[in-house]
């Protein structure tokens, strides 16, 4: 089960897409509404077994919500640099973690922000993509700081290299989640970032 607890939201957010299964995670928490209610929208008891929040980067349309959530169900957050505020433990490149009932690799992919990070199973055929492409080739900014658009362009061409042509989903940092030919939409990135 993956979820975007965010769906609907009309104030400036990321997606937050909760993964359920044998380890319930969080993948970004959004920003600027109630995600603790989100969360518990989408499952039968208020006892929600949240077991940990996990970061594509720490923008904070991606972390705004952190504290709250971390506070309201007792969790850790998991992300790629432990020196950002909130991030309680570190995710190397090519670490495996768990997330629902899958194994993801997690791929260090900068160019957006320093600490980006995307997840990738092979099993499931999933990408969790943050701000590194969207639906029909668009790509993370590179204006803000640390970005970078040589770098963006050689970590979306890491995701091509590593994920199968076959992608069933992809599910991005904002706007709908792709399941229609994924990997052709992040084929388009690659090209429409060399582009501008």
């Amino acid at each position: 089960m993956i979820s975007n607890i965010a769906q609907g939201v009309q104030a400036f957010t990321s997606n937050a897409f909760l993964v359920g299964g044998e380890q319930t995670v969080l993948v970004d928490t959004g920003a600027n509404f109630d995600a603790v209610s989100g969360l518990r929208d989408y499952v039968d008891s208020p006892d929600l077994e949240l077991e940990a929040v996990i970061l594509t980067h720490t923008h904070p349309d991606h972390v705004g919500n952190l504290e709250a959530v971390k506070t309201a169900f007792d969790v850790d957050a998991w992300g790629y640099d432990t020196d950002v505020d909130g991030v309680d433990h570190a995710i190397e490149d090519e670490q495996r973690v768990t997330l629902g009932d899958h194994e993801y690799v997690a791929l260090h992919t900068p160019g957006h922000k320093d600490d980006h990070l995307c997840f990738y199973s092979s099993d499931s055929n999933v990408l969790f993509a943050g701000d590194l492409v969207f639906q029909n080739g668009s790509f993370g900014r590179t204006d803000l700081p640390e970005g970078d658009r040589a770098t963006l362009v050689e970590s979306i061409d890491r995701i091509l290299e590593r994920v199968s042509s076959d992608l069933r989903e992809l599910h991005t940092g904002h706007g709908p989640s792709v399941t229609d030919e994924p990997y052709g939409h992040v084929e388009l990135a690659a090209k429409m970032a060399r582009q501008v």
